[in-house]
This record gives structure tokens, C-alpha cells and sequence, in this order.
């Protein structure tokens, strides 16, 4: 195929709190495959700072595979999987279209072309990074299952969390409260359309409290805030971070749950029903909604990436999504 690249560069971690861009060669497209120039990608603060840090649990190494990793834990490893891109090869359907996929950090990658899902037209690159965020807010909804008027907490006002109070935001009727430490995600919360509340003053009685903050103190502050016989669901990953619970006080009497939500797979809820393909396609649907621009508060160059994980990982470089922009994309990976 003439005029097809050849290369490309990608973001690997080469071991835990090192980063480096090493090259790559593209193999040559099969006839069901897409050729993608990224345009732009989007870090995984939570998840990702954990793969950096070299913070993955043996025990988890092979359920923490990203679908298009390379290396392992903890290191070498090319891991993410917030990408988007324009289809430079591939079949009528799909060539010229932009496209979101679940591909790591790397200036061009060929796939086959069922791994690719195009976003819709009015979604722009760096909002449509948030595309696996939403689908794991989608799939928490699932499984938590809100009901019309329900009041609800969600405790961490990162990527995940704040993904989930806008979903729930439009719910009729629901009333939601962010949670956070940082008052400065108040302002976040009003562009998401949630009332705002830091620990002290959080209010209990919630129906459903979606914890996801990775922290103790905020899963212990989700069963405080919970009614009797709620639910806490939990979309937090730990890493390798022990997790210590006050269980001996009113959890019993109160008869609370703690329910596991978590991505890799549909929601019972929903499996019968929907593939995977699908809840993706419709969190980029979701994602029309500009609300979501509030959760982009920051951009890098590709090449300096191997500097802006560190400053990530430490808190640094403070971002809910922060974008990666590529040297030959079209046009700046903004809004």
C-alpha cells in the first residue's frame, strides 16, 4: 500500500515511576483492519498513576490488562486506553471517520476495525477521551439502578465520579451531591448540574452513595451517608493500598451493602441485552452533552509524556482528564 506509514511512536513505561517514547513498526493493514492516526488521547488519572507506579497487585495483573497492552506488570508496559483518531486506512465505512478506541498512548496503531467506534458528529477529540470514563459511569448506573427521586451521593469528585453525577444529574427527579475534599470541585459540580458538599457538611440519608475516591476515609464517609438498608456502591480500584473499614458500630443494624462495580464487563442488568460495543457507542452518544467539557482541565505535547506522568502521579500536575496532543493531528486536542 503505497504511501501507507510504517511507523510510529509510542508512550511505555519502562519500569514503575519511568516513562520513555519508544518506536514502532506498523504492521500492514488486512482488509477488515484500520489504519488510526491518534489525534488525541486522555490519561486515566486513577488507574493509570497506579500502572506507573508500578502500585498493580500481582494477584491482578492479568484482570488489569488493558485490551491492547503490551509488556507486562510492572514493567515494560504500554498501557492506557483513552484514544482517539482519525481512520487514515480501512474499509469505506470507516476511512476519514473519527474514531474512539481503547489503544494506549501512541501516534498512529493499526487495529481491526471492529475495535474502533466512530464519534458522533458536534463530539470534539478531547471530549470524546472521556468516552471509556462514561462507560464506566453507564455501567455503575446499571448497576446501581437509581430510581426517579432518589437522593444520592457520590463520594470523589475525580474523572469516574464526576462522569456519574452527570449521568445522574439527568435523571428526573434525582437529587445528587458531589462529594470531595477539594472545595474547588464545587465549581465543577454546578457545571455538572450537582449540588456540592465537602465531608462535614455532607448530607446522610442518601438512598444510593456511589463511592469513587480509592480512599478509606471516603468509603468509610459512604456508609456514614447512606440510609439504613442502602446501598454503597463501590467503583474504586485500590492498587495494592490495604483498605481499613469501621465495621463494628452501625453497619450491621443498618443492614448496608457495599457492591463491587467494574467495567470489564457488562452489568448483570444489562447483559442479556447489551455487548460491550454497545455501552461504549452509547457513552459517546452521552457525550454531546458540552457539561463534559468541565471534567478537561489540562493538555501535553505527546513527546512529554515521559514528564507529565510523573507530575501527575505525585499531584503536581493537578487534572481530572488531562489531554495528550499529537504532533500531526489536525487542530489543537481542545474543546
Amino acid at each position: 500500500m503505497r504511501g501507507v506509514r510504517r511507523e510510529a511512536r509510542a508512550f511505555w513505561v519502562r519500569e514503575p515511576g519511568i516513562g520513555e517514547i519508544r518506536p514502532v513498526a506498523l504492521p500492514e493493514p488486512g482488509a477488515s483492519d484500520v489504519l488510526v492516526r491518534t489525534v488525541c488521547s486522555g490519561v486515566s488519572r486513577g488507574t493509570e498513576t497506579l500502572v506507573f507506579g508500578g502500585r498493580v497487585p500481582p494477584s491482578q495483573h492479568a484482570a488489569m490488562r488493558a485490551p491492547f497492552q503490551e509488556g507486562d506488570f510492572p514493567g515494560p508496559v504500554k498501557y492506557g486506553y483513552l484514544n482517539v483518531g482519525l481512520v487514515e486506512v480501512g474499509p469505506p465505512g470507516l476511512r476519514g471517520r473519527t474514531v474512539f478506541s481503547l489503544f494506549p498512548h501512541q501516534t498512529a496503531y493499526v487495529v481491526p476495525g471492529a475495535a474502533v467506534v466512530p464519534v458522533p458528529d458536534g463530539v470534539p477529540p478531547a471530549r470524546a477521551v472521556l468516552a471509556g470514563t462514561v462507560e464506566t459511569a453507564v455501567n455503575a448506573l446499571w448497576d446501581g439502578a437509581p430510581l426517579i427521586g432518589d437522593r444520592v451521593a457520590v463520594v470523589g469528585g475525580g474523572m469516574v465520579g464526576c462522569c456519574v453525577a452527570r449521568l445522574l444529574a439527568g435523571i428526573p427527579g434525582v437529587h445528587v451531591t458531589l462529594v470531595d475534599v477539594d472545595a474547588g470541585r464545587g465549581r465543577v459540580a454546578e457545571q455538572l448540574g450537582a449540588d456540592f458538599a465537602q465531608p462535614p457538611g455532607a448530607p446522610d440519608g442518601r438512598d444510593l452513595v456511589v463511592h469513587a475516591s480509592a480512599t478509606a476515609a471516603g468509603l468509610q464517609l459512604a456508609l456514614d451517608l447512606v440510609r439504613p438498608e442502602g446501598t454503597v456502591l463501590e467503583l474504586s480500584w485500590y492498587g495494592d493500598t490495604p483498605v481499613t473499614l469501621s465495621l463494628g458500630e452501625t453497619f450491621h443494624s443498618r443492614r448496608l451493602a457495599i457492591r463491587a462495580s467494574q467495567v470489564g464487563s457488562v452489568s448483570p442488568a444489562r447483559r442479556a441485552s447489551r455487548t460491550t460495543r454497545d455501552r461504549l457507542a452509547l457513552a459517546l452518544d452521552l457525550l454531546r452533552d458540552p457539561a463534559f467539557d468541565a471534567l478537561l482541565t489540562g493538555s501535553s505535547r505527546f513527546d512529554d509524556l515521559p514528564d507529565v506522568l510523573p507530575r501527575l502521579a505525585d499531584g503536581r500536575l493537578p487534572a481530572l482528564c488531562h489531554t495528550i496532543a499529537y504532533p500531526d493531528g489536525e487542530g489543537p486536542c481542545s474543546a
